[in-house]
């Protein structure tokens, strides 16, 4: 606790003093990092983030934080890449240098998360075919993940609480899903792994009221970083995910989501029961999703009902919901509210009786955040849970986050 008091204030004191003279410095950076040629036809845009984030936590670490110590400080640089060929033709690319997918304590590593290009016939939306390697189609909360749009510094509850479920092995026994999690927790599963940069091509478009989306990609929603890439996990079991959206006004937007796809790894073929194969099982999920936004509040929810098909199981399924509000107080300071919740159904336990095969769970996130300059955020947040029979009757995490736009 102590070490992240020192860091909020060094982060805080160095911000303040620094903001004016690097506000001026970003603005020719973003001029030198624009380019265009062949009368316009032809532009490119370079850009990044910097995030610099503690955290202070009790063991066992929350969500899919890997680390044994109670803090961790977490680097972050994410460089994007956005073209555009003529009206109709663009590509992105987003790159990673950091200490893992989600915080760790590892080495750094340099990623290539997103690579796609996206074609868009007419100029009023109604149609978009995209290709390559980026973010799922599925909820509202995905479109906001990145640091400076997202209010808090974590991800909701469906994108990084795992379940007792594995991708790479399959149950060897009747209850082997209802016992605490082994070390490493990293092995197991949420509802939705983060953003969920698997590969594949989608459709998308808006028509009057109505936007609609669809993807095929080569992993399932609740598969993990390493099962993103082709090259790793191929399109032997498709996952194919939607989502229709309703506007009826600039206020409000209503979404229902449904993904359905295979989500065990190669790896897991050997332990599954004899005669059957990766795509006799699924995850199923079925989501629901509202925004709202009226003068300085802006308020999103999403709720997942998810299915997975276990061998020797059968049916185990969970629901997990999160509503989430953020108010402005002035153009630079903002605070934010989230109430996340999950539930896990009944399964049998191998001692001829039932008992849910998840701990129940809620957790409760307040951040603050303050916007320097144009270029420039720091948040801070406090983070409560509390796990049905689980480790400890409460945790407690505290974070903060300096991020640098340009």
């Amino acid at each position: 606790m102590k070490t992240l008091r020192v860091v909020l204030g060094c982060l805080f004191v160095a911000a303040l003093s620094a903001a004016a003279q690097a506000d001026d410095f970003l603005d020719q950076v973003d001029e030198a990092l624009t380019f265009s040629a062949f009368q316009d036809n032809v532009r490119a845009r370079f850009s990044g983030l910097l995030d610099l984030e503690e955290y202070h936590f009790q063991q066992p670490a929350p969500g899919l934080i890997r680390t044994t110590s109670d803090n961790l400080f977490n680097p972050r640089l994410t460089l994007f890449l956005d073209a555009q060929l003529g009206p109709n033709v663009f590509f992105f690319l987003q790159s990673r240098v950091d200490r893992g997918f989600d915080p760790s304590d590892k080495g750094a590593q340099v990623r290539l998360d997103e690579y796609a290009m996206r074609v868009t016939p007419w100029e009023d939306g109604r149609f978009t075919f995209q290709a390559g390697k980026f973010s799922s189609v599925v909820g509202n909360w995905v479109a906001r993940h990145l640091s400076w749009e997202n209010p808090f510094i974590n991800a909701p509850l469906p994108y990084e609480n795992v379940t007792p479920l594995e991708d790479i092995v399959a149950p060897s026994y009747y209850g082997s899903l209802t016992g605490q999690l082994r070390d490493p927790k990293y092995q197991y599963l949420p509802v939705i792994w983060g953003p969920v940069y698997a590969t594949g091509v989608s459709v998308a478009g808006r028509i009057g009221q109505f936007d609609y989306a669809a993807e095929v990609k080569n992993a399932a929603l609740s598969s993990r970083p390493e099962s993103w890439d082709a090259t790793r996990i191929g399109f032997d079991h498709p996952t194919l995910s939607t989502r229709i959206g309703f506007r009826p006004s600039e206020m409000w937007n209503f979404g229902i989501s449904a993904s359905d796809g295979a989500y065990f790894r190669p790896e897991a073929q050997a332990t599954l029961p004899v005669g059957r194969d990766i795509g006799d099982y699924h995850q199923r999920v079925l989501g629901q999703d509202i925004s709202f936004a009226w003068h300085h509040v802006q308020v999103w929810a999403e709720c997942y009902e998810a299915r997975f098909e276990v061998p020797l199981i059968g049916d185990a399924d969970t629901f997990v919901y999160y509503v989430e509000a953020k108010y402005k107080f002035t153009p630079q300071l903002f605070g934010a509210v989230r109430w996340n919740q999950q539930f896990f159904a009944d399964v049998p336990n191998g001692y001829g009786g039932n008992m849910p095969w998840g701990h129940d769970l809620w957790r409760t996130d307040i951040a603050a955040g303050y916007r320097f300059t144009a270029h420039t955020q720091l948040k801070i947040q406090y983070s409560l849970e509390h796990e049905k029979n689980g480790p400890r009757d409460l945790g407690h995490t505290f974070a903060a986050q300096f991020t640098v736009r340009f």
